[in-house]
């Protein structure tokens, strides 16, 4: 097997504080940052006059010892405790409570029907487990059913005899503290110890249950704080689902690590009145939510036929950069309002996004930083810096990890392997999936892509998703989709293949389209007639491809792909149904 490995470059920007577990990013943020806010929330989201609570980081730091004390008071140390629920400030609590308390916390996906969670929660083999409201009926069911399930929390008020209350354990664990209970205080973390265990999103098959340690989380944090700043005086916007390790590690625990705050989204269809009511200026999404918000602002500023000027202004401040002179804040104000006005820089990962999506928003002047990784990398892998970005690539191998390309072909193309701190444990209880992923130390991403001479790093698609043709082409189906995408009233599309013949396969597209902007780009027409339209669309995509990566059939839908919870389409259930 031949190994292509790319020299290493040191691109550190910032320096940044080493941490090995969580008692030690407590303690950090403790002597740093204890009088800032920590977060930021409505009491009541669906109140018109909503009270806004403010909770700063010393009272998170005793009510995260508070909370531990009283599940140590229960026996609990050591055993695994299952957590789901949406993000909220208990949830945050629950999640470090468990953590610093030598308990092993298993964040579960807010959106799983019950029978997945009532399976997940058997085979994390969880004895307790901390729960929204809106879950209680089913874990009354798992109770009854699972003779593992000794306990059930709840983080709201709920009045069941077999059901604790969050607030009572909080409560209780104050007033040991109060009394002397040294329970806490004295427990050790072994940084390297099992801590997490996460199941995967599961976009192909059978979710596996990831073992993660403290350590390979902080030293992601660490690594990325070298990479990209977060301020002790920004505010995050807290939106893709808690438990999913790039919202947790990113927006929780590197926003913890800065000292920023953070302030819990009100939901999809909130997001733009969430940046602007909360003054947001850090914000992690996907590409899907980032895309379709960009394409509306493009949409706006045609209407009002501001096209050319914002053209224009754009050409002027980026010459004006060039002297280091950013003048953005000032030119694209009216839209940049949209935002709150504060907006300064945007992660995402999870998909790849469109090169002129990228630049539109950074010719407004706010940042788009893209990373890349998995949930067995605790997740981060590369990401842009502050300093270096290069759209269309997925950023710099992070400083603490080494990077090699399996089996290149002709174009340098392979398998990605990394190695390095924040790889897992491996797979609780699946041995033979643990040796099939690491080998040598080395993971095997199932991401096939390149790394170029400057060290950038370009993912071209899913082992598992490439097409191969009758002739032996490869195609990556995700670079052809990526192309399709950038058609304005396009949302998201699967390019898949499909036999013409015995000698022949056939490349073909599912495209899902926004009905209300299809209309207003092309007027009001039948199915048959918008389909003929997307088809030249698709005509001229091919033009600019190799003949063996042409689409040769479409499907229009306006039904959007069945997804996960962080936005990535699971293919295979839509390949079932074409």
């Amino acid at each position: 097997m031949r190994l292509d490995m790319k020299k290493e470059k040191s691109r550190k920007v910032y320096q940044a504080e080493e941490i090995n577990n969580y008692q030690e990013l407590l303690k950090r943020v403790g002597e740093k940052f204890s009088t800032n806010i920590a977060y930021k929330f409505k009491k009541d989201p669906t109140s018109k006059t909503p009270e806004y609570i403010e909770i700063t980081y010393k009272q998170f730091i005793e009510d995260i010892k508070s909370l531990s004390t009283g599940l140590l008071n229960q026996n609990l140390e050591g055993k695994k405790i299952a957590l789901i629920g949406n993000n909220r400030y208990e949830w945050c609590t629950s999640y470090l409570a468990t953590t610093t308390g030598n308990m092993i916390v298993v964040p579960l996906d807010k959106a799983l029907p019950d029978n997945e969670i009532e399976t997940l929660i058997k085979r994390s083999e969880a004895e307790a487990i901390i729960f929204d409201k809106k879950y209680t009926e089913i874990m009354l069911k798992i109770k009854k059913e699972n003779k593992n399930v000794k306990k059930l929390i709840c983080m709201d008020d709920e009045n069941n005899e077999e059901i604790e209350k969050y607030s009572d354990i909080l409560k209780k664990g104050k007033q040991l503290l109060e009394k002397g209970d040294t329970k806490y205080q004295n427990i050790k973390i072994n940084s390297n110890k099992a801590s997490i265990i996460l199941f995967t999103s599961g976009t192909t098959n059978l979710p596996k249950a990831v073992l993660l340690s403290q350590k390979n989380i902080c030293s992601n944090i660490s690594a990325i704080a070298t990479w990209v700043k977060i301020y002790p005086n920004d505010t995050l916007l807290s939106f893709l689902p808690i438990h999913h390790t790039f919202e947790c590690t990113i927006t929780f625990l590197y926003g913890l690590y800065s000292g920023a705050a953070v302030a819990f989204c009100d939901g999809l269809k909130h997001i733009q009145k969430n940046l602007a009511e909360y003054k947001v200026s850090v914000f992690v999404a996907v590409p899907l939510v980032l895309e379709t918000m960009y394409k509306k602002i493009q949409h706006a500023i045609e209407e009002k036929g501001k096209t050319r000027l914002i053209n224009t202004m754009s050409k002027i401040s980026n010459t004006l950069l060039k002297c280091h002179i950013d003048l953005r804040k000032i030119f694209f104000k009216q839209v940049l309002d949209n935002f709150g006005g504060n907006l300064r820089v945007v992660f995402y990962g999870a998909a790849p996004m469109n090169k002129d999506t990228i630049i539109g928003y950074n010719n407004l002047g706010i940042d788009l930083v893209q990373g890349y990784g998995l949930t067995e990398t605790s997740p981060v892998i590369s990401a842009e810096t502050d300093k270096e970005k290069r759209p269309g690539s997925v950023g710099l191998v992070l400083p603490n990890l080494k990077a090699k390309i399996v089996d290149p072909n002709g174009e340098g193309i392979g398998e990605l392997a990394v190695k390095g701190p924040s790889v897992m444990l491996g797979y609780y209880k699946n041995e033979k999936a643990t040796k099939e992923a690491i080998k040598n130390g080395w993971f095997s991403t199932g991401d096939f892509g390149y790394i170029d001479e400057d060290g950038f790093l370009y993912i071209t698609g899913r082992k598992k998703d490439i097409i191969v043709l009758k002739n032996g082409k490869n195609v990556y189906p995700q670079e052809i989709e990526f192309l399709i995408n950038k058609i304005p009233y396009v949302i998201e599309s699967l390019v898949y293949s499909r036999e013409k013949s015995k000698t022949d396969t056939m490349l073909c597209a599912k495209i899902v389209y926004d009905e209300e902007m299809i209309k207003q780009y092309l007027g009001e027409k039948t199915q048959k007639e918008y389909k003929h339209i997307v088809w030249k669309e698709i005509k001229e995509i091919n033009k600019n491809l190799p003949i063996f990566k042409h689409i040769k059939d479409i499907t229009l839908t306006k039904e959007p792909f069945a997804k996960t919870t962080t936005q990535k389409v699971k293919r295979y259930a839509e390949l079932d149904r074409v």
